[in-house]
């Protein structure tokens, strides 16, 4: 089967960028976006409208990933590392994980769904991908608990709160601290400590995961090897109650990358090593 023409452009600029140390720009040919307007986003879902269409949307996705599993489009070998999890199941958490195509966060959602009760998994995205997205998963970006970064600083305080408040009460949200989406990459990219900010700001841990690929035997319709996927759940980080929010999220991202580059060391059998010409910092603002 040929190869996609997309997909073969997107691994070239990620080949190009991580020449060039450019591990946080876009790879995907997004569509325009605009930014978020002040009170445009139920965050908390307190309209009932939202709340209604939060789960319609919800089983509308859970149906389709399901079925995306059981066609073998999206495979899930292997999960280590559940008890990490259930150390703190009961609390509210940041949940990290590196970001490599857009079935991940479902990956990510069923290994913790059977423990999730009656919480839920939010995830932090984009401000494009709720704004602009078309289609059928612009519909799930706006609708499936989700949390979309704004560029507007008044907005970024609506963010801000509602995840002070999801955290408090033990919700389990989703982010992805190297950025943008980077396909099938398997590597960890250098992590961004503004996102470690959201749980030093709520003195919540964060339990970073992080997803190891293999081909398997299928091709999918981009003509490339479907990947299985083995979910690690790592140790949770906690912050340090002596330390300040800036010390926290820099200790918590520092921590997440050396828990993250052991695991893909001792996986894949093979350093960490970049194409970048020059040192490569683990985290940047």
């Amino acid at each position: 089967m040929e190869k996609a023409q997309d997909r073969l452009e997107v691994l070239d600029r990620i080949k190009e960028y991580e020449e060039l140390g450019l591990f946080d720009r876009d790879v995907e040919k997004d569509p325009p976006t605009r930014p978020l307007e002040k009170g445009e986003v139920d965050y908390l879902a307190r309209k009932l409208t939202t709340k209604i269409g939060t789960e319609i949307a919800n089983e509308i996705a859970r149906r389709h990933f399901d079925g995306c599993i059981a066609r073998g489009e999206l495979v899930i070998k292997q999960i280590k590392g559940i008890e990490n999890y259930l150390d703190v199941a009961k609390k509210g958490v940041l949940i990290t994980c590196n970001h490599f195509n857009a079935f991940d966060n479902y990956a990510v959602f069923k290994v913790i769904q059977p423990y999730l009760g009656k919480k839920r998994l939010y995830k932090i995205i984009r401000e494009g991908n709720y704004t602009s997205f078309p289609g059928f998963y612009g519909y799930l970006f706006r609708h499936c608990n989700t949390l979309p970064l704004p560029s507007d600083h008044t907005v970024m305080r609506e963010l801000l709160e509602a995840v002070d408040k999801l955290l408090k009460r033990g919700e389990k949200i989703l982010i992805y601290p190297e950025q943008g989406m980077w396909w099938n990459y398997r590597k960890p990219r250098p992590l961004k400590v503004g996102a470690f900010r959201f749980a030093a700001k709520s003195n919540a841990p964060v339990l970073p995961m992080f997803i190891t690929m293999e081909d398997t035997e299928n091709i999918g319709a981009d003509g490339f090897p479907i990947q299985a996927y083995t979910v690690h759940i790592l140790p949770a980080i906690h912050p340090d109650k002596n330390a300040t929010v800036r010390e926290n999220a820099r200790m918590m991202c520092e921590k997440n990358y050396e828990l993250w580059k052991t695991v893909y060391e001792s996986t894949y059998g093979i350093p960490l090593e970049y194409t970048t010409k020059g040192e490569v910092s683990p985290c940047s603002i």
